[in-house]
């Protein structure tokens, strides 16, 4: 089974998005780490209107109080799973994981309340701890600190008032005697809450999912992150309108540079997208597989709205994968992946992301590998995309361009800065099998040596 946890090592896209939630607690990282990559319809419908519920809760004033109450209880909140697995063992537990355990049950008291009030107690299953508070709050004091209450057993309260006035060899023997008491004490606690362990059990991992739901709803309010429709529909092509790569939109926000949104529409069989260097095919490709990621993983999307559907996984084939301590040149691992990839695609519906594969061997072969490679993918059941600037490829596929470079498009002068601003990222289909022609233009412009740019001219038409 894939977790976020594996997808988060291999994309940092991902990892970004990770790094910016507002987790409240430990147990709500490691359910976020846990979470599996979802692929049934109705199991990513669920999460995404969990998430779309409490970002609408979060906009309503009159639950701001309860908002808060709830994100201060998962401040409090441990990850005792060890205490809890000792619990289930029948391990006799210390003062410390009573401790741990009773402040579970207040907090998921105080929780469902707050949850009642925000009129939110249907979207979780908070199991009601009433009965395993009460056994460790004898005297109902009604706080989560923990103590063997004289209550617990008939002799601690003459024992420790005769504690009060002994001398130091009485002192020895008085605590010896105790301690055999609270052991006796503990033992029956634990004894009693036994029986309580899998509600207990139940209402940690709730609250630690519940940590997680409200940082992906936190997140989508300040992203403006969206709710997808038609999930799993399969007469639906997946379709991703103002797609934005949140990590690459915040770096260019911060350094007052343009970000320009994309639409795309995925189908099965293969697209090939071409465009200069500097058109963001990399971004495109990585923007499409950390939205699907996001998707599968029960986060709202970077886009002003999508439909998508369910793959069994997201595969990469981008940048240089060269492995120096394992003997791998950049082609070597390139291509062992792309192998990879072809195996998996017989069995699996996936979701492609190929980025100039061959690039680093010569063109020759590097043609007719990228030739070789989409002929296979277009007649399998998966999603594959693949960027190159081969030419005359002849295979029978889809085809996107990026409009690329407009000298028109800003008013201030052409320069390595300012390129971005000159640059246009939508996509438009391109039937041509001819790759765009930009590079010496740019080169010009940017006052490259006249005379690379005249025999670059001169090779290029003969």
């Amino acid at each position: 089974m894939t977790i976020l946890q594996d997808k988060i090592k291999e994309v940092p896209g991902l990892a970004f998005v990770t790094e910016e939630m507002e987790l409240m607690s430990s147990a709500g990282r490691r359910r976020m780490l846990e979470q599996p990559l979802l692929t049934s319809p109705k199991d990513l419908e669920h999460e995404q209107q969990v998430v779309a519920t409490l970002r609408e809760l979060m906009g309503n004033a009159q639950y701001a109080h309860p908002l808060t109450v709830l994100r201060h209880q998962l401040m409090q909140l441990h990850d005792i799973h060890t205490t809890l697995g000792n619990l289930q063992s029948h391990f006799m537990l210390d003062e410390v994981e009573l401790f741990e355990i009773k402040n579970l049950t207040f907090l998921c008291g105080l929780s469902r309340k707050a949850l009642a009030e925000m009129q939110a107690d249907n979207l979780f299953l908070l199991p009601d701890l009433t009965q395993a508070f009460a056994l460790l709050d004898p005297d109902h004091t009604g706080i989560p600190n923990f103590y063997i209450y004289d209550s617990y057993d008939s002799r601690l309260a003459p024992l420790r008032q005769q504690m009060k006035q002994a001398d130091d060899q009485l002192m020895g023997e008085l605590l010896a005697e105790q301690n055999l008491i609270q052991q006796e004490v503990i033992a029956r606690l634990c004894d009693q809450l036994h029986p309580h362990c899998d509600q207990l059990t139940s209402a940690l991992d709730q609250l630690a999912y519940i940590d997680f739901a409200l940082a992906r709803a936190t997140l989508a309010q300040q992203w403006d992150l969206q709710k997808p429709s038609n999930t799993g529909n399969p007469d639906n092509h997946p379709t991703l309108l103002g797609l934005f790569n949140p990590r690459l939109k915040q770096h260019n926000e911060k350094a007052g540079l343009r970000y320009q949104p994309v639409d795309i529409t995925l189908t099965t069989g293969v697209t090939l997208v071409t465009g200069a260097n500097m058109a963001g095919k990399t971004v495109l490709l990585k923007s499409i597989g950390v939205a699907q990621l996001m998707f599968q993983f029960g986060f709202p999307l970077p886009a002003t709205s999508a439909q998508m559907q369910p793959v069994d996984d997201v595969v990469f084939c981008i940048g240089d994968e060269q492995n120096e301590m394992n003997g791998l040149s950049s082609y070597a691992a390139e291509i062992t992946r792309i192998s990879d990839v072809l195996d998996r695609s017989e069995k699996e519906r996936l979701l492609i992301l190929i980025d100039e594969p061959a690039r680093t061997t010569n063109p020759v072969e590097g043609k007719a590998l990228v030739q070789a490679i989409a002929s296979i993918l277009q007649g399998r059941d998966s999603i594959t995309m693949i960027t190159t600037h081969y030419s005359q490829l002849g295979v029978n596929c889809r085809r996107l361009r990026v409009k690329g470079f407009v000298e028109s498009l800003a008013d201030v002068p052409l320069t390595a800065q300012t390129i971005n601003r000159f640059i246009d990222y939508s996509l438009v289909a391109d039937n041509s099998d001819q790759v765009p022609q930009e590079a010496l233009r740019i080169a010009e412009l940017l006052n490259c040596h006249p005379d690379l740019i005249s025999q670059a001219r001169h090779f290029l038409e003969s």
